[in-house]
């Protein structure tokens, strides 16, 4: 859930919950589940306008693939872990475990590292779950962030 410290250039509404949706110079560097009070907001900012078509794009087919300037501020290791994640396909997951051995890593450092992800749905951390279970999403076991990866996992879920 949102931490309040971002500004939101938009705020859209989703089937998983309004989404606040931050730019700074000229690149994605935030998108937020916020609270169902928050107002909408729209945007004329082209890049922003761009994030809200290609959201709801992957909302109406969830093959569809994010094409957009991202600032991400991370560790060289999260770095590394959002690239991988976002070679994960829509409809696949991979537990923290399965990652962790693809990085030469742990599974608790993958995990904290997609933690850290400020830009969910784009940089898909929700395609990584537990061994058993589905784990965390935006640092929440359960609440309003785990009916997003819920939805996230069934909407690209095949058939």
């Amino acid at each position: 859930m949102a931490t309040g410290t971002l500004k939101y250039d938009a705020v859209i509404a989703t089937p998983f919950g309004r989404i606040g949706i931050a730019a700074q110079d000229n690149a994605l560097c935030g998108i937020d589940l916020v609270s169902p009070k928050t107002p909408l907001r729209g945007s004329e900012n082209p890049l922003v306008l761009d994030t809200c078509r290609q959201i709801q794009a992957y909302i109406d087919d969830p093959a569809s693939s994010f094409d957009l300037p991202l600032r991400v501020s991370g560790t060289v290791y999260q770095q590394r872990v959002w690239a991988a994640l976002q070679q994960i396909a829509p409809g696949e997951a991979l537990s923290y475990g399965a990652l962790a051995d693809k990085l030469s890593s742990g599974p608790r450092a993958v995990a904290a590292a997609c933690r850290a992800n400020t830009i969910p749905i784009v940089i898909p951390c929700h395609r990584v779950v537990a061994q058993t279970g589905l784990g965390g999403y935006m640092g929440q076991r359960d609440g309003p962030a785990m009916r997003m990866k819920t939805w996230l996992l069934e909407h690209e879920s095949p058939g």
